[in-house]
């Protein structure tokens, strides 16, 4: 009886459109040169454009990845001081795909100083201004709401071997400048007792987009040291086209390159489209074996890209189509298009947080709780903890804007406080 009724309903929606334009004809409402349009219009967006849709492979991408959309215009990547990311150093990295690739794929990566590293460097590194000029713009009342999580984080020891080193460090650096900017960086990175984010960004726009830089200035101002890159493809990035594999082995070099630098903690922060690489390369970190991070972020997920797509927006005039799994999920899915973190949830071992806004019509609340119950039914009771944040609609965060909710600080640095020594 099930199989009946949803062959009826697909039956009704192929052919409520074309049938109300003909009855429209039939009862005189439109004429035939209208009736002729409506189907073809119909024939074109609702047919061809999904058959061309099943049969390339490079549509299936750009829809995908959006990587053409780009914003804010203009932005020079080189300079991230430009976008008030200031003590933050540009450089680049080649992925290489596999052994015998020579030339490989060279991605932009961002690295975002912390803040007591920069408080005690920003003569040094030409930011006194810069620095001064952020301290006076944040108000008195926020600056009351993070003094406490400021000053927790500020008593770790890092800041102690930072009183150590600095001194010497400021006597083999007395100016910073591009000859000696990748040494002094990489040298604060290994400073013991700090913590490191790796940021995977979603798909549109760059590393530099205003509500991703908003995040790394949350995190620096927790005094994490932050890791931000532009896929394959993306802004300035080589321009070869993104696929799932390609993405994450570009975050996968990403964190070995910092894995190699560093013993302090790393963690995974993901957004959207970033949590399913997310999920996707920590499960290869625990198929390696190798070094893993002690924690993930995921900032609004979703399952997979089956079940994204069919709630995206974009999908809404689709969605109902008795053809739209043959000529959209089936094809993304066969092409290994998938992100399906509702698998990869459970093949690593590291702790989770999952925070969701009620109000994003991006990626459906609903998808970011179902996998979280799915983490929790599936994930052995002896990995890190899994848990859920939800923000209520009311506030108005969205898809992109959880970095400005007053709780979110607190909330980050309880989860990196409870696992920085924890080994799963």
């Amino acid at each position: 009886m099930y199989e009946f009724h949803n062959c009826l309903k697909l039956v009704f929606y192929a052919i409520i459109i074309p049938g109300t334009i003909l009855i429209s004809w039939l009862t005189g409402l439109i004429g035939l040169p209208f009736l002729v349009i409506a189907l073809l219009l119909f024939l074109v967006i609702f047919v061809l454009l999904p058959l061309a849709f099943r049969f390339s492979v490079t549509l299936q991408r750009s829809i995908l990845f959006l990587t053409f959309i780009t914003y804010p215009k203009g932005l020079d990547l080189t300079q991230p001081a430009s976008i008030g990311l200031y003590a933050t150093r540009n450089f680049y990295i080649t992925v290489k795909d596999h052994n015998a690739d020579e030339d490989g794929v060279r991605i932009g990566v961002w690295h975002v100083l912390p803040k007591n590293a920069v408080r005690r460097f920003k003569r040094e590194l030409h930011v006194e201004e810069a620095y001064e000029q952020e301290e006076q713009q944040a108000g008195q009342l926020q600056r009351e709401q993070s003094k406490s999580t400021v000053e927790q984080a500020n008593s770790n020891n890092n800041n102690k071997q930072l009183e150590q080193v600095a001194p010497a460090l400021r006597n083999e650096f007395p100016v910073i400048l591009p000859e000696n900017e990748q040494i002094f960086y990489e040298r604060l990175l290994r400073i013991p007792g700090g913590t490191v984010v790796l940021y995977l960004h979603g798909n549109t726009a760059t590393r530099g987009s205003g509500h991703r830089s908003e995040v790394y200035k949350l995190l620096r101002h927790l005094n994490y040291h932050v890791f931000s890159f532009d896929y394959r493809g993306y802004a300035d990035s080589d321009p070869v086209a993104p696929t799932e594999d390609g993405v994450v082995r570009d975050a996968l070099m990403v964190f070995e390159y910092i894995a190699n630098l560093t013993t302090n903690p790393i963690y995974i922060w993901g957004h959207s489209l970033g949590t399913g690489v997310a999920t996707h390369m920590c499960a290869n970190l625990a198929a390696l074996k190798g070094r893993a991070p002690r924690g993930v972020i995921l900032e609004s997920p979703f399952t997979n890209i089956r079940d994204e797509i069919r709630l995206h927006p974009f999908s809404r005039p689709f969605r109902r189509l008795p053809w739209f799994d043959f000529t959209i999920s089936e094809p993304m899915y066969s092409n290994r298009l998938r992100f399906e973190s509702d698998k990869h949830i459970d093949e690593f071992p590291q702790p989770i947080m999952i925070v969701h806004s009620e109000d994003d019509v991006v990626v459906p609340f609903h998808l970011g709780y179902r996998l979280y119950r799915i983490a929790l039914n599936k994930r052995s009771h002896a990995w890190g903890p899994v848990e859920f944040h939800r923000f209520e609609r009311r506030h108005g965060y969205g898809h992109k804007y959880l970095c400005r909710a007053p709780e979110m600080p607190g909330l980050v640095q309880h989860f990196v406080e409870s696992y920085r020594d924890a080994i799963y």
